[in-house]
C-alpha cells in the first residue's frame, strides 16, 4: 500500500513535488559549494603570507558563516515546499484513512515520496555545486580575499553534507506534517482536508510572538549601542523577524492582505475576485507571502546598509566585503524566491477544479488569467508591505547610532527592482500554472 500511495501521490501531485526536487537540487548545490569553499580557504598547506591574508580578511570565518547560512535556509526552504506538497495530499489521505489505512502507513508513504523527490535533486545538486564553488572561488581571487597561490579544492566530504540535509530534511518535514493529520479520526480528517486547519496550534502562535517581540526588544537595545555591536546584532534581528512572520502566517499577512486588496478590489470584477479569493483562504496564501517577505526583508536590508554608508560617507565599504555581501543576499534571496515560486505554483495548480468550474459557468479565459493577475499583485503588494516594516525596524539600531538617522537611503531605482522584481516573480509563478490549467479540457472534476 505504501508503494502504491506514493506512486498516486506523485502522479496526482507532480507539480508539487517537481517543485520539492527544484528546491532540494537547489539548497543541495548551495550546501556543496559552501562546504568545499570551507575546504578550499583553509589555512592548512598555505605560506605565512597567504595565511596571513586569509587571517586579516576572515576568509575562513566567512566561509564558515556561508557555510551555516546556506544550511539554515535550505532546511527553510526544504521543509516548507515538502510541506505544502503534503498538506495538498490531505484530501486523499483522509479518504485513505476512511477505508482502514493506518497512521504508519501514511507516514511511511510520504517518507518514500519525500525519498522520491530528494535523492536524484541532491545528487545532482552535488555535482552543480561544485561549478557554483568554483565560480565563487575565483571570484574571491580577484576581488583580493583570496591568495593568488591557493588553489580550489574539489571536494567528496560535500556529498554526505548535502545528502543529509536534502534528505533528511525533506523526509522529516513530510513526516512532520503527516503526522498529526495520520492520527486524526476518518471523520475528523475528511472535515479538515475540506474545511482546512484552524488557528495557528498551541506551540506554533507563543513561538511567533515569542520571535517578533525579541525581534522588536533586540532593536530597542541596540539603539543605544556603538555602530560595530549594532551591525553584529542587526542579522539576529532580521532573523527574528522573519522567523516570526513565518510563524504566525495568517495572522501577520492576512491583516496586511486585507489592506492591499481593499485597494485592489476597486479595479473591476476580475479584481474583486481576486480579492475574495485571498481574503477567504489567508493560511494558503500566507504560505507563499512568507517566502516573498523573506526575499524583501533580507535583500532589502542588505542592500539598504551599503547604500546609505555610500550616501553618508561617500563609500560603501571595502570593495571585496562588499561583493561577497551582495553574493551572500542573492544566495539567500534566490532560496526564499524558490521557495515562494514552488508554493504560488503549487497554489495554482491545486485549483485547477475551481477554474474549471469558473470556465463552466461561463468565465472567459482572459477573465481568469485577469484574476490570477491580481491575486499576484496582492501577494506581491502584500510581501513588499511586510518585508519593508521588517527591513526598517531592523536598519534602525544600525542606522541611528552610525548616521544618527533610522531612516535608510536606497536609489528609487534599486527600489523599483525590488518591487519589480518581486511582482514578476508572483506573476510568473501563478500565471504560468493558471495558463496550463486553461488548456485542459474542461471538467469540473479537473
Amino acid at each position: 500500500m505504501k508503494t502504491g500511495l506514493s506512486r498516486a501521490a506523485l502522479r496526482g501531485h507532480l507539480p508539487a513535488f517537481v517543485g520539492t526536487a527544484v528546491a532540494a537540487l537547489f539548497a543541495a548545490a548551495v550546501v556543496s559549494a559552501s562546504t568545499m569553499m570551507l575546504i578550499s580557504t583553509s589555512t592548512d598547506g598555505v605560506s605565512a603570507a597567504a595565511r596571513k591574508q586569509l587571517t586579516e580578511n576572515s576568509v575562513g570565518d566567512m566561509a564558515a558563516v556561508l557555510l551555516i547560512g546556506s544550511v539554515y535556509m535550505s532546511i527553510f526552504v526544504v521543509a516548507s515546499t515538502m510541506g505544502t506538497a503534503v498538506v495538498q495530499q490531505h484530501r486523499e489521505l483522509a479518504l485513505v484513512r476512511a477505508i482502514g489505512g493506518r497512521p504508519r502507513q501514511i507516514r511511511r508513504a510520504v517518507a518514500a515520496q519525500a525519498l522520491a523527490a530528494s535523492v536524484p535533486a541532491a545528487l545532482l545538486g552535488f555535482g552543480l555545486g561544485g561549478v557554483l564553488a568554483r565560480l565563487w572561488f575565483d571570484g574571491m581571487v580577484s576581488h583580493g580575499l583570496v591568495p593568488a597561490e591557493v588553489t580550489f579544492r574539489f571536494s567528496w566530504v560535500a556529498l554526505p553534507v548535502c545528502l543529509g540535509v536534502a534528505i533528511v530534511t525533506s523526509t522529516l518535514a513530510a513526516v512532520l506534517s503527516s503526522l498529526r493529520f495520520s492520527l486524526l479520526r476518518p471523520s475528523r480528517a475528511l472535515d479538515e482536508a475540506s474545511a482546512g486547519r484552524r488557528g495557528l496550534g498551541f506551540v506554533r502562535a507563543p513561538l511567533g510572538l515569542i520571535a517578533v517581540a525579541g525581534g522588536c526588544v533586540l532593536s530597542v537595545v541596540l539603539t543605544g549601542q556603538p555602530a560595530d555591536k549594532a551591525g553584529q546584532g542587526a542579522f539576529l534581528v532580521l532573523i527574528l523577524f522573519c522567523v516570526g512572520a513565518g510563524l504566525l502566517g495568517p495572522r501577520i499577512v492576512g491583516p496586511a492582505a486585507w489592506l492591499v486588496s481593499s485597494l485592489v478590489g476597486r479595479f473591476g470584477s476580475s479584481a474583486r475576485l481576486a480579492m475574495l479569493n485571498v481574503r477567504s483562504q489567508p493560511r494558503r496564501f500566507s504560505a507563499a507571502v512568507v517566502p516573498l517577505v523573506l526575499v524583501v526583508g533580507f535583500g532589502l536590508t542588505k542592500i539598504a546598509m551599503h547604500t546609505t554608508a555610500q550616501h553618508h560617507t561617500g563609500s560603501a565599504g571595502s570593495t571585496g566585503e562588499v561583493w561577497l555581501d551582495y553574493m551572500g543576499t542573492a544566495l539567500y534571496a534566490g532560496f526564499a524566491a524558490i521557495a515562494a515560486a514552488n508554493t504560488l505554483a503549487m497554489i495554482s495548480f491545486e485549483r485547477r477544479r475551481d477554474v474549471a468550474l469558473l470556465r463552466i459557468i461561463g468565465t472567459l479565459p482572459r477573465q481568469v488569467r485577469a484574476m490570477a493577475a491580481w491575486e499576484a499583485l496582492v501577494v506581491a503588494g502584500t510581501a513588499l508591505l511586510l518585508g519593508t516594516a521588517i527591513a526598517l525596524a531592523t536598519l534602525a539600531p544600525i542606522l541611528s547610532t552610525a548616521f544618527g538617522s533610522p531612516w535608510p537611503y536606497v536609489p528609487g531605482a534599486m527600489l523599483g527592482g525590488i518591487g519589480g522584481a518581486t511582482l514578476l516573480l508572483a506573476l510568473l509563478a501563478t500565471g504560468l500554472p493558471v495558463q496550463s490549467v486553461l488548456r485542459r479540457k474542461l471538467s469540473p472534476s479537473a
